[in-house]
């Protein structure tokens, strides 16, 4: 039994999402979901780090933290609410990022024909996660030079830059059937 087969007996087989055509993704498993979270949550919680070390005493040292936080988790959201409901792996367990199983809590599946126009309207409200950290960091060393805020922005840019791109290019989209129609694939094979 696969597991789209294994979903509620409340969804009908008219209701239920196919697995794509040509899709030799495998079915997603927790550790797999982490694994391709990873990277995401690294620049969230490094990035914070960043913002704590070098925002200085008083209220922006936490406040500046807890606000980039919260973006990520946002924009998280954002992703699932506004590109997912788009995807061949909408309501099914073949997301490699495990989305696809949340998102149909926040809204209906809206077909799969417009997921390039959504991710490229949609993405850019995430971009920011990547520079904020690394402007900030930045400005901070400048002001006040310190090697373990150095370490920090050198390992951000790393995981945003190289990582981040990486795991998503080799792992979460290898093998998504809409690979061909995806802005970020057409990107990375350019």
């Amino acid at each position: 039994m696969t597991n789209v087969e294994e979903m509620t007996e409340e969804t009908t087989s008219e209701e239920r999402p196919s697995r794509p055509e040509n899709c030799d993704a495998p079915d997603t498993r927790p550790l797999q979901e982490i694994i391709d979270n990873l990277p995401y949550g690294a620049v969230v919680l490094v990035g914070a780090a960043i913002l704590w070390m070098g925002a200085g005493a008083g209220v922006w040292r936490w406040l500046a933290p807890a606000l980039f936080i919260a973006y990520g988790v946002a924009g998280t959201v954002w992703i699932m609410a506004f590109i997912c409901p788009y995807c061949h792996f909408y309501d099914t367990r073949l997301c490699p990022c495990g989305y696809g199983r949340i998102a149909p809590k926040l809204r209906a599946r809206q077909g799969p024909d417009g997921f390039a126009r959504q991710f490229r309207r949609h993405i850019p409200v995430i971009v920011p996660l990547w520079f904020i950290p690394l402007v900030a960091g930045i400005v901070f060393l400048v002001n006040a030079f310190s090697w373990l805020l150095l370490v920090l922005v050198v390992l951000f840019a790393v995981n945003a830059f190289v990582v981040l791109p990486l795991v998503s290019r080799e792992y979460g989209c290898a093998r998504c059937p809409q690979k061909d129609a995806c802005p970020w694939m057409a990107k990375c094979r350019s």
